[in-house]
């Protein structure tokens, strides 16, 4: 089995480098490139870069063959995703779920809700006592 180098896909939001591993059509690498266009591509998405590789199992009793793994670097932050699935459909659906969760956690970590939290006394922070 070798490594098949699609090529970098370059959008609004940066370039991620496709790499597929078995036997994946362009139909199936189509709909998956489609998902993580959507992802990627969606409004006030920071630029990401990053790298995808997708693996169909040549075992033919293999329960789910279909196997994706991904990182990407969104606002400095390295985002990981891996989907194991029956179908590639189903694979490209999951990995758009997830990928879409943890770029928004990781968009915005750094956000007012994490900036306004008061630091512990320990640290400087006022206590709810008050000075002593």
């Amino acid at each position: 089995m070798t490594a098949k180098d699609i090529g970098t896909h370059v959008g609004a939001s940066g370039g991620v480098q496709v790499r597929t591993e078995g036997d994946v059509g362009a139909d199936e690498l189509a709909y998956v490139q489609a998902k993580l266009d959507a992802v990627l591509d969606r409004p006030g998405t920071r630029a990401t870069n990053g790298v995808m590789r997708i693996v169909k199992s040549a075992a033919h009793h293999a329960e789910r063959p279909w196997s994706a793994e991904a990182e990407f670097v969104v606002a400095n932050w390295l985002v990981v995703v891996h989907a194991r699935e029956a179908t590639a459909r189903e694979l490209a659906d999951r990995l758009a779920d997830r990928l879409r969760g943890r770029m928004n956690r990781a968009q915005h970590r750094e956000d007012a809700a994490r900036r306004s939290a008061t630091p512990p006394p320990w640290r400087g922070g006022r206590s709810e006592s008050g000075p002593r």
